[in-house]
């Protein structure tokens, strides 16, 4: 009976295990997959003939089904989903400080559209007086005590001042329409700096797997070397050069992490969020080598340019000023009606009412009309010359990124095949030198060419990239 009841009745023990598993996220920021630990809870020591009750399983799979909930709630905080580029740019064009002072710029532009449009609507206002004294009233030759009260609505309407209201509306909206395009450029330039950033620290991220290569098969030589010297093979000098091209390559490594770094600061600041926390970057699809024409690039940057549209409207708005400078010379005509009461008791119950005209003709300001259109004339001049500097300088933009992207590309290809035949010298430097045949320089100077082959390529792929950035951002697109 008692080793019946050992082996059919034994104590019921609970025990954990942990596992990795790969599972997914979906929690906010963090959603993706990753590999999450899980743990997985076991009921042993229950025999396996049919229970007497059931009470103790239902309890024990209830225990089963808790711990698997709260081990998969657990892993789910912990995947992090990359980071894409399109994520990326629409963050910083939503949130970044820039856009947000420029968007800020654009509705005080709008506010003062309003403030100069004013000037076409009647102005009125109420006003209400009360005097008490003692005046001298000359029809009766006496000095008498007087008191008035008098409440009043005021309406005052310029009626023409020939083109001071239609200037000063004329460069309220070229200054908003301004604004507006200042808007557009501050989302490019931060278009082009996401992109250049991101590109960097994929390059940046290339280099630390290229690097890390470099130490891992150097070493490779340095064991076998040390393997040689210590069959006296191999002379101390080997080991000694062996020793200090592996601390070189380690210290490469330890300088491509740290520019990996820099870049994500880079790309964080950016964005215009103080860090990326551990999220990593999404490979971004492929650009073909393929650039687009020369000619039509330089014509869609002389059509698209937002600069050119702002400088366009920064002349609207100085023409607009320079007409109102030269309305100062000329009249304005104002009509004038009040109506209210007046009194000497309160409330007053008199009615009175009045209309009129008003013309005011400047004829002398000292000089003032004069200095105004003088500066607005200078401005606008100014203004038309800034304008071409523009246009050299959006020539000198296109065809600048417009070459590079073309020399990169080029690059691509060649630097593609030097990879290749770096990597195969190196394989054939390493087995001669397993094979006792080769010599450590030989191996040393075939591992160097091919981290610099592979730097190389890196360096043309991120040039690539940053010129299509570029020439994307010289058209205006």
């Amino acid at each position: 009976m008692q080793g019946q009841r050992e082996k059919g009745m034994g104590t019921p023990t609970l025990r954990l295990r942990m596992r990795h598993v790969l599972g997914y996220s979906g929690a906010g920021l963090t959603r993706g997959f990753k590999v999450m630990p899980v743990c997985r809870a076991e009921l042993t020591g229950v025999r396996t003939s049919p229970p007497r009750s059931r009470g103790a399983l239902s309890l024990a799979g209830t225990m089963l089904l808790l711990v698997g909930i709260m081990s998969v709630a657990a892993g789910t905080s912990w995947a992090v989903q990359p980071l894409t580029l399109d994520e990326a740019l629409t963050a910083t064009l939503k949130n970044h400080p820039l856009v947000m002072e420029a968007k800020g710029n654009l509705q005080g532009a709008e506010a003062r559209t309003g403030q100069a449009l004013a000037a076409y609507y009647p102005q009125i206002n109420f006003t209400a007086d009360w005097a008490n004294g003692r005046s001298f009233i000359i029809a009766q030759e006496s000095i008498r005590s007087t008191e008035l009260n008098s409440e009043a609505l005021n309406l005052r309407q310029t009626i023409y001042d020939f083109g001071r209201s239609s200037g000063a509306v004329a460069a309220a909206r070229g200054n908003r329409e301004a604004a507006d395009q200042t808007l557009t450029v501050t989302r490019q330039e931060l278009t082009l700096r996401v992109r250049s950033a991101y590109y960097l620290v994929l390059a940046a991220e290339k280099q630390v797997v290229a690097v890390r290569e470099n130490v891992s098969a150097r070493e490779n030589v340095y064991r076998q070397t040390r393997e040689f010297f210590s069959q006296g093979i191999r002379a101390k000098v080997d080991l000694a050069r062996a020793e200090a091209t592996l601390y070189a390559a380690k210290t490469a490594l330890i300088r491509a992490e740290s520019n990996r770094e820099i870049a994500r600061v880079e790309l964080a600041n950016a964005m215009g969020v103080s860090s990326l926390g551990e999220r990593t970057l999404a490979e971004p699809s492929l650009l073909p080598l393929i650039l687009p024409e020369r000619s039509s690039s330089l014509d869609a940057a002389l059509h698209n340019r937002a600069e050119l549209q702002q400088m366009a409207a920064v002349k609207a708005a100085a023409s607009g000023t320079l007409r109102t400078a030269r309305s100062s010379y000329l009249p304005v005509i104002t009509g004038i009606a009040t109506v209210g009461y007046a009194e000497r008791s309160f409330p007053p119950t008199g009615n009175v009412w009045g209309v009129g005209l008003n013309l005011t003709v400047p004829l002398f300001s000292g000089f003032m009309s004069m200095e105004l259109v003088r500066e607005a004339t200078a401005t606008l001049s100014s203004i038309e010359a800034r304008q071409e500097n523009l246009k050299l300088q959006i020539i000198r933009e296109v065809e600048s990124a417009w070459l590079s992207g073309n020399e990169a590309a080029a690059r691509m290809i060649s630097t593609e095949k030097e990879v290749v035949a770096s990597d195969e010298s190196r394989a054939l430097a390493e087995g001669r030198y397993q094979e006792g045949v080769g010599s450590i320089i030989e191996v040393t100077d075939a591992q160097a060419q091919a981290l610099d082959a592979s730097t190389a390529r890196i360096q043309a792929l991120f040039d690539y990239y940053t010129a299509r950035a570029r020439l994307d951002r010289a058209v205006g697109n």
